[in-house]
């Protein structure tokens, strides 16, 4: 009876050849997290430039009124500037929109509402800035993530900046500006505090969210979440 002849181990499939197919598959998924975490920067840094967009876009409706009202309050404040002189108050002086009512005015000033706190306007500056960082800093409590909250404080913002820019710009010397006033009533023997755009979207929008608020559920914190709201 013949002997069989030894295997060859030079064929594919015997000895080292097919001990060396494993080795090679599993260097070859040993290289393939390194080659996926490659791709996957770029994803993530367009994933990151995404959601600051969208956290930009949800409050879209604050940020467009705010602008509006800006822009607005500045306009009719430049063109008061160009047509009356600082100071022009009274007969003769004014621009007489309604005999006996409603007259155009130039007049600074330096203080808050009704003439408080005259002089002081740097402390009021300063207080305009916390005013909108604080804002800030409670969005979310505030609910303006609410179309309403966002039109409310869409004219807040915006006629708190639009003042804030004339205690910063309008003066002589930097940060000691005054608010131009330009919108001057009369009701009769009684002559209501001259003001602007910016007061009217500042009143309009705190009486707007007090009346909002009264009618939403009171805020609760979820204790189940720890970490700072980033949106």
């Amino acid at each position: 009876m013949a002997t069989p002849p030894p295997p060859d181990h030079s064929k594919p499939g015997h000895g080292s050849t097919a001990a060396a197919k494993p080795e090679a598959q599993s260097t070859l998924r040993s290289l393939r997290p390194a080659t996926a975490g490659t791709d996957t920067g770029p994803t993530t840094a367009g994933n990151g430039a995404k959601s600051k967009i969208e956290r930009l876009l949800a409050y879209r409706r604050l940020w467009l009124l705010a602008g509006m009202i800006i822009v607005l309050d500045q306009l009719t404040k430049h063109w008061i500037n160009a047509r009356l002189p600082l100071g022009s108050y009274g007969p003769g002086v004014s621009i007489e929109v309604f005999p006996g009512f409603f007259y155009l005015v130039h007049v600074g000033n330096t203080g808050a509402a009704w003439s408080m706190f005259t002089g002081m306007s740097l402390l009021l500056a300063l207080l305009a800035g916390a005013t909108l960082l604080a804002i800030f800093f409670w969005r979310r409590q505030l609910g303006l993530r609410q179309p309403a909250a966002q039109l409310a404080f869409g004219l807040l913002c915006g006629g708190i900046v639009g003042n804030l820019y004339d205690r910063i710009f309008r003066g002589e010397v930097f940060l000691r500006g005054h608010v131009l006033d330009f919108l001057d009533f009369h009701f009769g023997s009684y002559t209501y505090p001259t003001f602007n755009v910016a007061d009217s979207a500042i009143c309009v929008g705190v009486f707007w969210y007090v009346l909002w608020s009264l009618r939403q559920p009171p805020y609760q914190e979820n204790p189940k979440s720890q970490t700072p709201d980033t949106k």
